[in-house]
């Protein structure tokens, strides 16, 4: 226990399948009615730097399905520290009033809020209008990342900051908001002070470790000054940077011993925002084992007398029972899980484990969206971040028959949606398996778990009761017997072949034939790849581990451009430690001769790869559509998803069969 739990005295009983996870915790005046937590997470929602109505939805939805604490995402305490456009900020009081019905809101359901503050110092990602902004830090010390040369911060700015923590604190205890979290973590502004190979100051705040902790202390005292006694201050911190430069785990968890008489808790996560390796862990993608930070969170909480909350992969009630359970935090940040799930507490509460959607960890439209400037969603749940549009979907008003083809991800999407809003639904899939093309996508290495977007729909759909027809290939004769009101067709794609000068010198093939086991590869194989995602530098990865000399070939400028930053890194170490040779830039041509020829996109110089036994091509997929245009005749309504009316990704697929089966 706790000493917050020992001076909370009786609980009520908890689940006796998660008797750990539902166990109340107070903290300070706080009182947390179970240990799961929604982590502050930029969300790009907000408007003008301000809560807003698709902000306060987007957290009701979490509220409602039973999370125990949301940490909202970063507000700014000063105007130096607007590290995107689309942040929130807490400079002005003007930010009190939604502040305040955030908190109604959470308060209403049991759910306790914290509010993040913050300044990213060096870490800034853009400024406005287009223009670099200037960025500060204890000293200057270039941000590898992003590429910031800071300025120094002199003794004036320092105090107006740390004034900027004590409004914003205030403003929190004005507005109605349980607590502050001060966020240390990631190689931000207080974590800069801390490093001494990043702060070089020669003065009061520099040098010693004393000296270093000096501009946190007094920004921690001034937030408890401005607030009240009953007000939780927290920090969250990286237990370890993992980076050359950055904090060790040791010299954290040093600093936590010296600041925790002015804290209430510490949320650990690792990993730094100023270097490609270390950002990766700000959301770790799921080449990353389950709770992977536990062992570092149990060491912080043996040394410390304070709750440790943690986070890092945690996507699951089992994972997060084990967490605390071995003693290794008192709280878990389960932030994917419930961008994925939103009623994920709240079901495993109730033992409903089957109905939980799991998040796969693939950062497309959670982290994805954010780094590409756009509202948070999930692939699998694109209700996330669309609230105020899909949050609560009306029964149909006159209930059709509706037939789906194809039981890929937006077939069953499509289905799963049509039938809860009361629509008759057949679901017709052509092969023996439902999934698609994800069923392929689960069999490339560290990507198991993109099979799981299969059973998550698969069970939506067997909860919404949709007649599923497998091994069935519908045609015009299906379609005339059955005379249904709509026909959704989501019949997919494949692989993409253009007219290439070839010979038989060189096996030609493409990944789908790989993944399936239907070639042998020999031992020089070139991977092409057109679409600069993960199946190109996927089969490279799976064809090295079979004894493969591998180039790949990319059509662009790196491995894996269109993905999302710390999917796409994650794959650039592992394709450099297994020495996978990339070239980039480059156009297929043909091949003869044993040798493939290929064009510079930008030189148009030739580059060969020499004595090659097979071509793997990655190019892309081609629609498989080959009913629309001879049903439209025969039923009332004929709607084309997915890749079958254009290949793309998950996302674009189940987010457009929500977006036909909510207008059936």
């Amino acid at each position: 226990m706790t000493q917050a739990e020992r001076s909370d005295g009786a609980v009520a009983a908890a689940p006796s399948a998660f008797p750990q996870l539902f166990q109340p915790l107070k903290i300070r005046g706080v009182v947390l009615k179970n240990r799961i937590m929604s982590t502050g997470h930029d969300t790009t929602l907000p408007t003008d730097g301000l809560v807003n109505e698709a902000l306060l939805a987007y957290h009701a939805a979490r509220a409602k399905g039973g999370v125990g604490l949301i940490v909202s995402q970063v507000a700014g305490v000063h105007e130096t520290a607007r590290y995107t456009s689309h942040m929130l900020m807490a400079t002005e009081d003007d930010c009190i009033d939604g502040y305040r019905r955030l908190a109604e809101l959470c308060h209403a359901e049991g759910c306790m809020l914290f509010s993040q503050l913050f300044h990213p110092g060096r870490e800034i990602m853009e400024g406005g209008d287009g223009l670099l902004t200037v960025a500060y830090a204890p000293s200057v010390s270039p941000n590898e990342r992003f590429r910031v040369m800071p300025r120094a911060l002199d003794k004036r700015m320092i105090d107006e900051i740390v004034a900027g923590y004590a409004s914003a604190a205030g403003r929190m205890h004005a507005a109605g908001v349980d607590g502050a979290e001060f966020v240390a973590s990631h190689g931000y502004l207080p974590a800069q002070f801390f490093n001494p190979r990043v702060n070089r100051r020669e003065d009061d705040y520099g040098g010693s470790l004393e000296n270093r902790l000096r501009f946190t202390e007094e920004a921690l005292a001034a937030m408890r000054a401005a607030t009240s006694e009953d007000f939780v201050i927290g920090m969250r911190i990286s237990a370890g940077e993992r980076d050359e430069e950055g904090l060790a785990n040791d010299e954290a968890l040093e600093i936590c011993r010296r600041l925790e008489p002015l804290l209430d808790y510490v949320s650990i996560t690792t990993g730094t925002s100023a270097s490609l390796g270390g950002a990766v862990h700000i959301v770790p993608p799921m080449a990353y084992r389950a709770a992977y930070l536990a062992g570092d969170a149990a060491r912080f909480r043996k040394a410390l007398g304070i709750p440790v909350f943690v986070t890092g992969r945690i996507n699951q009630p089992q994972e997060a029972e084990a967490v605390v359970a071995n003693g290794s935090a008192d709280v878990r940040g389960m932030t994917r899980a419930m961008i994925c799930d939103p009623e994920m507490p709240g079901k495993a509460m109730k033992g409903r484990m089957d109905d939980i959607r799991a998040c796969i960890a693939c950062n497309q439209a959670c982290i994805g969206h954010f780094h590409r400037g756009v509202p948070i969603s999930c692939i699998q749940h694109p209700e996330t971040g669309r609230e105020l549009k899909f949050g609560t979907l009306e029964p149909a008003a006159k209930p059709k028959s509706v037939m789906v083809v194809g039981g890929g991800p937006a077939g069953l999407k499509a289905a799963s949606v049509a039938a809860a809003r009361g629509h008759k639904v057949t679901l017709y899939e052509a092969a023996s398996q439902l999934g698609g093309q994800a069923q392929l996508a689960q069999l490339l290495p560290r990507r198991s778990e993109f099979g799981g977007i299969v059973t998550n729909l698969s069970r939506e759909v067997e909860l919404a009761n949709v007649r599923v027809q497998r091994g069935v290939r519908v045609d015009r004769a299906l379609v005339e017997a059955e005379r249904p009101d709509a026909v959704i067709l989501a019949t997919g794609a494949k692989p993409y072949r253009p007219e290439l000068p070839l010979d038989d010198s060189v096996q030609v093939v493409d990944a789908w034939q790989v993944l399936r086991k239907e070639v042998k590869t020999g031992s020089r194989v070139v991977v092409v790849d057109w679409r600069c995602d993960w199946i190109g530098p996927g089969i490279a990865e799976r064809l090295v581990a079979d004894g493969c000399s591998v180039d790949l070939a990319v059509n662009g400028t790196h491995p894996g451009e269109l993905l999302p930053l710390y999917v796409r890194d994650n794959i650039a170490a592992e394709l450099h430690r297994i020495g996978v040779r990339v070239t980039p830039y480059a156009r297929l041509y043909g091949c003869d001769g044993g040798t493939v020829y290929m064009q510079h996109t930008t030189s148009d110089q030739p580059i060969l790869f020499e004595d090659v036994d097979t071509l793997v091509l990655c190019l892309g997929h081609a629609p498989v559509d080959d009913l629309s245009n001879i049903l439209h005749d025969l039923v009332p309504e004929v709607h084309v998803i997915g890749d079958s009316l254009a290949p793309r990704t998950a996302e674009e697929a189940v987010y457009e069969g929500l977006k036909v089966a909510a207008t059936l």
